[in-house]
């Protein structure tokens, strides 16, 4: 297992040097001059020259980018050109906010899909089961920021059940954190828990078909016994593969979801440093963001460790 580990480790670190270079590169090709942004069209030559040798934005490119490399390994991701304030602990802030959507919606998505899932594939062929795919269906077709859209009007602004803008701390009102999170959480988990109950469902039809379920029932254990001991354990080793698909598609998804309920984090962050050409946070974000995915790769590589031990094996 330590083996496993290691070795999805030390993959992580070309990984994340490539994505730092082609943000790099690709953010230096924009048509975004941060110097004009910040000057205004109006400054002088002489002026914008000065400004851009103050920032570093004067030095060759593969300078620029080994320096602010250097640094990122000490956890110094620069400054932000417009506030000048510190990069790391900005997107420290947008990121808590980001992930507590993300993981919202990934439970409540677990909890919607992989129940469903299981009912579909003991009642495989029944009424019920084709009423579930319809259902997974049109859950599939529904995306993310439509339905936060739809839910925003109906439950924020027209009933006032919960509040349409902003985010509330959990520190400072775990009550109004929870309210906060429910909308965001229910638009972003529709899709996904389609995706897992669908997955889930599959699963369990070929678990429930194999031998060596056949062979307990032959000895006499219940059905509810043979689902929850082994065949929900062995249907959920492709299930996992999903579930790590499906989180970074969430930590995208709620960026957008962000912007619709106005939440404060890194979606406004992305969008804001796009605008204006800040450099820094533009590389920061994205970095993080691969970081994210990486690390939900690995815990799904340990997760399948842990349940599968051929995969240990190797």
């Amino acid at each position: 297992m330590r083996q496993l580990f290691l070795s999805r480790l030390l993959s992580v670190a070309p990984i994340l040097f490539a994505v730092s270079l082609f943000t790099f590169l690709l953010t230096r090709m924009t048509a975004t001059d941060p110097v004009v942004q910040i000057l205004g069209p109006g400054a002088s030559a002489a002026d914008r020259a000065e400004y851009a040798h103050k920032l570093g934005l004067d030095r060759p490119l593969g300078e620029q980018f080994f320096r602010w490399l250097a640094d990122a390994l000490r956890g110094d991701l620069g400054s932000s050109l417009y506030t000048a304030l510190p990069v790391a602990p900005t997107l420290a802030d947008g990121v808590s906010v980001t992930l507590t959507l993300a993981i919202a919606g990934m439970l409540l998505a677990l909890l919607i899909g992989i129940p469903l899932g299981i009912w579909g594939a003991v009642r495989h062929g029944s009424w019920a089961d084709r009423l579930l795919s319809t259902i997974v269906s049109l859950g599939l077709a529904v995306p993310s920021i439509w339905l936060a859209l739809l839910l925003s009007l109906a439950f924020a602004v027209e009933l006032q059940w919960f509040q349409v803008v902003g985010y509330t701390p959990f520190a400072q009102d775990p009550l109004e954190w929870a309210r906060g999170l429910v909308l965001p959480a229910v638009a972003l988990s529709v899709h996904t828990a389609s995706v897992i109950a669908r997955q889930m469902r599959s699963a369990m039809i070929d678990v429930l078909r194999s031998p060596y379920v056949h062979a307990l029932r032959a000895r006499g254990l219940p059905q509810r016994l043979i689902i929850s001991r082994y065949a929900i354990r062995n249907a959920m080793v492709p299930v996992l593969s999903v579930m790590a698909i499906q989180m970074s598609v969430l930590v995208g998804a709620s960026i957008a979801v962000e912007r619709i309920f106005a939440i404060p984090a890194l979606g406004t962050l992305l969008v804001d440093s796009v605008v204006r050409g800040d450099f820094p946070v533009l590389q920061g974000a994205v970095v993080v963001i691969a970081s994210i995915v990486l690390a939900v790769n690995l815990a799904t590589d340990i997760g399948y460790g842990l349940i599968n031990p051929k995969v240990r094996a190797h």
